[in-house]
């Protein structure tokens, strides 16, 4: 079966009522399953990356998906299992537009065609740091978008010239088409629905009325922001057509981790080691602080091996102006791995004399082993 008779929704494993991040989320999952690097270059894989290339293509894009969904909704051309269509007509590069025709919807005419349309929303990625939560920070992006052609204004003719109206369709964008049993209109094939032709195209676009530039462009990161958080940065995705508005610009953003430090919500988690004898006596330790500042920390004495810690409002933001959450301090107890003689001697009379209630666990564990036993 064909790329073109499989149903992208099935394709991706997503419902049709599935969001744009759901279906991204679902692409990226199946890329990486299906990538050459993980399959080895098996042939079949490589085509159900394909396959899974293309459902994205379609469904990632708003008007191709609602193209799509039409499709399937009339049961016409691929993707479906209601296929029908009819056979021997070419619908090819028509629009669905065209089906409506046929049946006596209204017909897209050129002036629609022409009409001022949004550009493509762009996706990027920034990787930032635990400090950039912290503090806020400001990344720089280059990208290339589609920009309007500033030789012909979007127009694709070449200066001083001018598009002229299509000889095919008169200026309607309409041709009308037969197969013998039913006669439609169809976009014309020449003006692709446009009404007008170039017969110069400009030389800076090739007459495509836009042109790709690269673009540098501030991001700004507020503070506190999630892992995953995704900004949108209004107007800086690509031209639109016919005068239409730019697109929007959205930006994944990654917090990469830290060497001392892990994120709990606004809190952080920093694990430090103590001796043996700071456990057991107490006593205070230096301890890092996400402010690059060593901190001073008191360890009561009898505190246990994955005991934490609590230092108030050293942690994270969760927005601007918002108080900052905690700093954990998680105790590792650290074993000596080396005594000498005279420290061996010093354990061994110490844990020769029975102090009641010293080793509360040990004795919890004692009585519910004797209580199994019997």
């Amino acid at each position: 079966m064909s790329t073109a008779q499989k149903n992208y929704y099935d394709l991706l494993g997503v419902s049709k009522e599935a969001t744009n991040d759901e279906i991204r989320k679902a692409y990226r999952k199946l890329a990486k399953k299906y990538h050459p690097d993980k399959t080895g270059g098996d042939t079949e894989a490589e085509d159900r990356l394909k396959e899974i290339n293309a459902a994205y293509d379609t469904l990632k894009n708003e008007d191709k998906r609602k193209e799509y969904d039409t499709q399937q909704a009339y049961g016409f051309g691929g993707g479906g299992a209601g296929g029908g269509g009819f056979e021997g007509f070419d619908f090819s590069g028509s629009g669905f537009e065209d089906i409506f025709s046929a049946f006596g919807g209204g017909r897209q005419s050129a002036q629609t065609h022409n009409a001022p349309r949004r550009g493509h929303n762009l996706e990027t990625h920034v990787t930032i740091s635990l400090l950039d939560v912290l503090y806020g920070t400001t990344k720089t992006i280059q990208l290339y978008r589609n920009e309007t052609c500033g030789d012909c204004n979007g127009s694709g003719a070449a200066p001083g010239t001018s598009p002229i109206t299509c000889p095919d369709c008169h200026g309607t964008g309409q041709v009308a088409r037969s197969n013998g049993v039913f006669h439609m209109n169809q976009t014309c094939p020449r003006c692709h629905g446009t009404g007008s032709t170039v017969t110069t195209p400009c030389g800076a676009c090739s007459g495509t009325g836009q042109v790709k530039a690269q673009r540098t462009i501030s991001v700004t990161i507020p503070k506190g922001i999630q892992d995953g958080t995704r900004l949108r940065v209004a107007g800086e995705g690509e031209a639109g057509a016919h005068g239409g508005p730019h697109g929007d610009l959205f930006v994944s953003v990654t917090v990469a981790s830290h060497p001392l430090f892990r994120r709990s919500g606004a809190d952080i988690i920093c694990e430090v080691p103590v001796t043996f004898a700071t456990a057991a006596l107490g006593g205070s330790v230096e301890v890092p602080t996400l402010d690059r500042k060593l901190a001073k920390l008191t360890v009561p004495a009898g505190t246990q091996h994955g005991t934490q810690l609590r230092m108030k409002g050293m942690g994270l933001p969760t927005g601007a102006g918002a108080k900052r959450g905690d700093e954990l301090i998680q105790v590792a107890v650290e074993i000596p791995r080396k005594l000498n003689k005279e420290q061996k001697a010093m354990l061994a009379e110490m844990y020769g004399i029975d102090v009641p209630d010293s080793h509360p666990l040990m004795d919890k564990f004692k009585a519910l082993l004797k209580s199994f036993l019997g």
